[in-house]
């Protein structure tokens, strides 16, 4: 009696909802578009919920009548596979750049006139090669002029020293030569050091980049000069939000993208950063840039994918499979009822999901048989047939 009251209790129910749909497609208020649009929205409402209802009235009413349906008619087709356990792995992706260990704009450290620049934009050039030259004729001069008085300074000690050897004279003037010659020769190193710094060298071996000045300008200390950059030792940096603090560690994989040259490599992670930033709440990782067969230049735009997440043996669905009721999630799984295989719901704990694949934290266990096809068309207790 109970089964004979549903059926009919749902029966009103879908009078009612056709006509719903009905009211709706012709309803004064609204173009003609949006009401078609409502339409197709109700009708979208109800198709689940009616199909469902479809298949449990078909499962009660073979409660009624083990008979009914013995053509076959009632039974789903489904596609199932049992539960195993798997690698499961989540990835996020940061936006980062090409950066160079040697990437330096020299500066100058001296004032002066810019009096020659000896190298073109691109040239390559050897560790200490001179490349800018600053004038610097007053240094010179002072070199000179400390050098001839330098020479008579060690005259005269080399004869003082001769005297004291021979108890000849007073040990102060022996001292005061001393003194004379130890402090011209200081002296003049200060000016060598001096005219050195009017002389830009090269810090590595590399390429010059960029030189934003021209001869006859004046320069000033930390006034920038030339750019100088060895491509050969380059890396990637990307700043990754506190929120991941923990979950990446030096030696950890990552692929690598390239957008403006479309090429993908894969590397490794060299450096992980033990500050947040303030500014930004971010810290820095660093990942190795092996040696490629492509152009790569500083500052160029990359894109990483690390995994923050990993379980090597973890219970893992196709998304799609999980459905809501009010219970919560829950996916279909295939049991054997008698000498029949029927769907039951299985309510479902879930956790991560990443590319369409969601990890199972609780309700399910391995070798569960678990409809892959055709659960969309599935209701508690309704009978299926598997396929091969």
């Amino acid at each position: 009696m109970k089964v004979q009251e549903s059926i009919m209790k749902r029966i009103q129910y879908i009078g009612i909802a056709i006509l719903a749909v009905t009211v709706v497609a012709c309803g004064p208020q609204g173009t003609e578009l949006e009401q078609k649009i409502a339409e197709l929205e109700a009708l979208r409402a109800q198709s689940a919920d009616l199909k469902n209802q479809v298949l449990e009235l078909e499962a009660e009413i073979a409660e009624l009548d083990p008979t009914y349906g013995e053509n076959g008619n009632n039974i789903i087709l489904v596609a199932a596979e049992p539960l195993e356990h798997s690698r499961f792995e989540h990835k996020v992706e940061l936006r980062g750049s090409v950066q160079s260990r040697k990437n330096v704009l020299m500066s100058a450290e001296t004032m002066g006139k810019i009096e020659s620049i000896n190298v073109k934009q691109g040239q390559k050039v050897q560790r200490g090669q001179a490349l800018i030259v600053l004038d610097a004729d007053v240094i010179e001069n002072n070199i000179q002029e400390v050098q001839t008085q330098l020479e008579l300074a060690k005259i005269v000690f080399e004869r003082q020293s001769n005297l004291w050897d021979n108890n000849i004279g007073t040990e102060i003037q022996f001292l005061e030569a001393k003194n004379s010659k130890e402090g011209l020769e200081r002296r003049l190193k200060t000016l060598e050091s001096q005219m050195e710094q009017a002389i830009v060298r090269a810090p590595f071996s590399g390429s010059i980049d960029e030189i934003p000045v021209n001869e006859g300008e004046m320069a000033s200390p930390g006034m920038p000069l030339i750019r100088i950059v060895k491509p050969n030792d380059m890396y990637i940096s990307a700043d990754v939000s506190e929120a991941h603090v923990g979950k990446f560690f030096v030696g950890d994989e990552v692929g690598v993208y390239f957008p403006s040259l479309d090429k993908r490599l894969n590397s490794t992670i060299s450096a992980v950063s033990q500050v947040i930033k303030s500014e930004n709440r971010t810290f820095e990782i660093e990942v190795n840039l092996p040696h490629v067969d492509f152009a790569v230049q500083p500052n160029q735009v990359t894109v990483l994918d690390i995994v923050d997440y990993r379980n090597p043996e973890a219970l893992v669905i196709p998304t799609k499979l999980v459905q809501k009721d009010s219970k919560g999630n829950f996916i279909y799984q295939i049991i054997a009822d008698d000498d029949k295989q029927v769907a039951q719901k299985a309510h479902i704990e879930v956790g991560v999901t990443f590319n369409n694949r969601t990890e199972i934290l609780a309700g399910l266990e391995p070798g569960q048989l678990i409809a892959m096809e055709g659960y969309r068309d599935l209701a508690p207790n309704v009978a299926v047939s598997l396929a091969e």
